[in-house]
């Protein structure tokens, strides 16, 4: 039986602000910082410790792991970071409020942008500064990987690649993971790991900054699943 750690980033400021946020590189809130430290010291009442780490490459998932690694005394694992573990891309939509968006567009619509696998949300332009071509963290991805905007399959499309190519192997040989991701790209993990229908993946929420605990069988199957309280 294998054992692996996953973790929504504790709450961010646009979280907090009830933004879409997507690829915008925003920080932990106070409340995030100390969602993190919580879940640090649960992992360690329990007895975990991990000698590998894989995170995106948004400050908000990357500062949740290091909390957490601060707490458990183990900063010098190895850490990987990829984009293919970035939260979904919300196009246009990001830095809005999301009430205010469903006062424009209508509750419906932002409900499918937000849980639907296929919808949507409005692109950026590729002259748009916000687009991911003009930021120095995706200089070492191909510009035609990097996403306009995305919707939930494309999201689970990337992230779910970047399981069974990198992250399998190393469960394979015994390394002892943590995985702190985002809503969206733990979302897709998930619903790949338990083979969920589409009404499971839209109604599937997960806290942020509470580490799940997946045991999984020797084919990485899952046994059970649960929250580390």
């Amino acid at each position: 039986m294998f054992k692996i750690i996953l973790i929504r980033h504790g709450q961010s400021t646009w979280n907090k602000e009830n933004k879409f946020t997507g690829w915008t590189d925003v920080p932990l809130s106070e409340e995030g910082v100390k969602e993190a430290n919580l879940a640090g010291k649960k992992l360690k009442e329990k007895g975990f410790t991990f000698d590998l780490a894989y995170t995106s490459y948004l400050k908000r998932a990357s500062d949740t792991l290091n909390i957490i690694l601060k707490e458990l005394n183990e900063q010098n694992i190895e850490i990987k970071t990829s984009w293919k573990l970035n939260e979904r891309h919300y196009g246009a939509l990001q830095g809005l409020n999301k009430k205010e968006t469903s006062n424009i567009y209508g509750e419906n619509q932002v409900h499918l942008w937000r849980r639907s696998l296929d919808e949507l949300p409005p692109l950026l332009e590729s002259t748009d500064t916000r687009h991911p071509i003009y930021d120095d963290k995706y200089s070492n991805v191909d510009k035609f990987l990097l996403p306009s905007g995305e919707n939930l399959r494309d999201t689970m499309k990337r992230t779910v690649e970047y399981w069974n190519e990198e992250i399998v192997s190393s469960i394979k040989v015994g390394k002892k993971i943590i995985i702190s991701a985002h809503g969206n790209s733990l979302r897709s993990l998930i619903s790949y790991l338990d083979n969920l229908d589409e009404e499971e993946i839209m109604n599937l929420e997960l806290d942020t900054g509470k580490p799940i605990c997946y045991e999984l069988d020797e084919n990485l199957k899952p046994i059970k699943h649960y929250y580390v309280n």
